[in-house]
């Protein structure tokens, strides 16, 4: 089955990217249930904060050819989003990698899988978002198999050419941007009530009172258990 080769999706909207650059992350997660990684793909590049377009790559396993070949389409602010079809033992991602990815401009790598060369990759100051390292490495076989700018799974999530991904400390989010559309609004309006609660929790007010717990509860409750937490 022949490689396949797609052109790079569209770009996120400066209006949307300003939106997304004021949220916190995890504020998203009220709002939306879906693009949420696999909590093990974590970052190993504390303090970073990732936004930008996904441009994915298929790889088979040990072979990491097709990962050049998309590298040399990032463009500035892309993120490289990889997925190794399930291979945990093969790292495809390591100095060299980094580097060209930070020299085109490129903001992040996320791969289902493990990387190499943790300390280089450091220096270098690439973000990276893995499942952990490993010093076995992949190889430039050639295989004829994966694909670029392709759907690929990255931990449990479908990400597509062009989606938007969102990544930090806490963890990984990939969305269309149409979904984007649909929950930065609230997401942003309740990052600005946030430090209303938190003034509300330093006078005394119980938690279930500062949010709207009680209120959801209130049908399940009896009478006298009003305030019974």
């Amino acid at each position: 089955m022949p490689i396949i080769e797609r052109p790079n999706g569209a770009q996120i909207t400066p209006e949307l990217k300003s939106k997304l650059a004021r949220v916190s992350y995890p504020t998203l997660g009220h709002f939306h249930e879906r693009g949420f990684v696999e909590p093990e793909i974590r970052s190993h590049l504390p303090g970073s904060k990732i936004l930008g377009r996904a441009v994915t790559v298929q790889i088979p396993g040990l072979d990491s050819s097709l990962m050049h070949r998309a590298v040399a389409l990032l463009e500035p602010g892309d993120v490289l989003v990889v997925s190794t079809g399930g291979d945990r033992r093969h790292a495809p991602v390591g100095e060299v990698v980094a580097h060209a990815v930070k020299v085109a401009g490129g903001s992040a790598i996320v791969i289902d899988g493990v990387m190499t060369d943790l300390n280089e990759v450091a220096r270098i100051g690439l973000p990276v978002f893995a499942r952990g390292t490993s010093v076995l490495t992949t190889k430039l076989i050639g295989v004829n198999q994966g694909g670029v700018n392709v759907p690929v799974s990255i931990g449990g999530v479908a990400v597509c050419a062009g989606d938007i991904i969102l990544a930090d400390d806490n963890g990984v989010l990939a969305l269309p941007a149409s979904d984007a559309e649909i929950i930065i609004d609230e997401a942003l309006e309740s990052d600005a009530k946030e430090n209303i609660l938190i003034r509300k929790l330093d006078e005394g007010t119980p938690l279930p009172d500062v949010t709207i717990a009680n209120r959801v509860l209130s049908p399940h409750l009896g009478v006298a258990a009003d305030h019974v937490y």
